[in-house]
């Protein structure tokens, strides 16, 4: 079944072009890595499926249902892009955590304000809180970091806040994990720890669309490339196509830097 369908999306800022008629779909339990030169239009396609900015024209739907359609402006209303929204989590190359809150509280904070607008929230708070810290809990599990759930930001390491904001944008349960270069901010030594729990939600089948300049993690964990180059889609198939036997010229350019370092690793 499709999750993700986009259709002839296009973005510019002022006179600059961004996103250029972008098409592509997502099939669920899949993941997707979108590789490309920097500026080539790979985060304005991730913040345009998280509802940050708004394609000037084309379509976006989840699970067959129309989330956005530049052509009309019902989906551009306010509460429905917030309802919206909840179908993707978003975790930042910068982790965007809270630095006055706890990993634990950063983790529940989201589910938290979406729970006080249910009908039952005064009657069951309680209640709901602890199934809220319940799951958070489990999810820092998760991600290797039962020992560190009360410690704050700044006590933690860049690998580990990263792994927090992923169980952050797990804990709203999304239909689409998305990742905009999840390890750019990160030490080398540290990249690894974050690539790890990124292949075990490929392995759980997590949805997950990942913009990443790691190659060979892209390469390795997805089912499907994209590659960009200057606001277009030149390149999409699965891995070994479009690593092994790209059919674009500039595709094999950009890769040829990859398979050099490929190379002198054997």
């Amino acid at each position: 079944m499709k999750i993700l369908e986009t259709e002839h999306i296009c973005k510019s800022f002022g006179q600059t072009e961004v996103l250029k008629d972008i098409s592509f779909s997502l099939e669920e339990s899949q993941v997707l890595s979108i590789i490309g030169s920097s500026g080539s239009g790979k985060t304005t396609l991730l913040r345009c499926l998280n509802f940050l900015e708004h394609p000037d024209k084309g379509i976006i739907r989840v699970k067959d249902k129309t989330v956005f359609d530049a052509a009309n402006p019902v989906t551009m209303q306010d509460a429905e892009i917030r309802k919206n929204r909840l179908h993707f989590g978003l975790v930042f190359q910068s982790f965007n955590l809270f630095p006055q809150y706890t990993a634990l509280k950063n983790v529940m904070l989201a589910k938290e304000l979406l729970a006080k607008e249910r009908p039952d929230y005064k009657a069951r708070k309680k209640e709901i809180h602890d199934e809220i810290e319940a799951q958070a809990v489990g999810l820092l599990k998760q991600m290797g970091l039962s020992e560190r759930i009360n410690n704050y930001p700044h006590q933690l390491s860049g690998g580990q806040c990263q792994r927090v904001a992923i169980a952050r944008a797990l804990a709203m349960q999304p239909d689409i994990l998305c990742f905009d270069e999840p390890t750019s901010a990160l030490d080398p030594e540290l990249t690894g720890e974050v690539l790890k729990v990124i292949k075990e939600l490929a392995e759980t089948k997590t949805t997950m669309v990942i913009v990443t300049h790691e190659m060979a993690f892209a390469r390795d964990v997805a089912d499907q490339v994209i590659f960009m180059d200057d606001g277009y889609i030149l390149e999409q198939g699965d891995p070994y196509q479009v690593f092994e036997h790209p059919k674009e010229e500039r595709t094999r350019q950009f890769l040829s830097r990859f398979h050099e370092n490929d190379q002198n690793l054997v």
